[in-house]
């Protein structure tokens, strides 16, 4: 693969990862955190990747591209951070499989 492509990849990979991590967050958390609602987030999020994986992702020529990139970035450094204060990092996917684990450590007798 040549870099554009690698770099194709991450970009993609990053609003995919924002778009699923908008989506586990509560609703609540949103407006707590005083930004925008837990639906602007997926639509913005959801619509920019849903464009990359229709059209393609173009890192140098495509204004949606750096568009989306742009609204993921924002989620991931701003948003993400002032939901995950307030929840205290509860409420994604990561920490219920951390919580399960656990669980199972207390009842089968060992440690993880």
């Amino acid at each position: 693969m040549n870099p554009f492509e690698w770099l194709a990849a991450v970009i993609l990979l990053l609003k995919a990862f924002a778009f699923i991590d908008a989506a586990t967050r509560r609703e609540d958390a949103y407006r707590a955190a005083d930004k925008k609602t837990k639906g602007f987030w997926l639509i913005v999020l959801g619509l920019a990747l849903a464009l990359d994986l229709i059209f393609g992702v173009n890192p140098i020529g495509s204004f949606l591209t750096l568009a989306g990139l742009v609204a993921a970035i924002v989620y991931l450094v701003d948003v993400r951070p002032a939901i995950r204060a307030l929840t205290g990092g509860r409420g994604g996917p990561a920490d219920r499989l951390g919580r399960a684990l656990r669980s199972l450590g207390r009842k089968g007798g060992g440690r993880w």
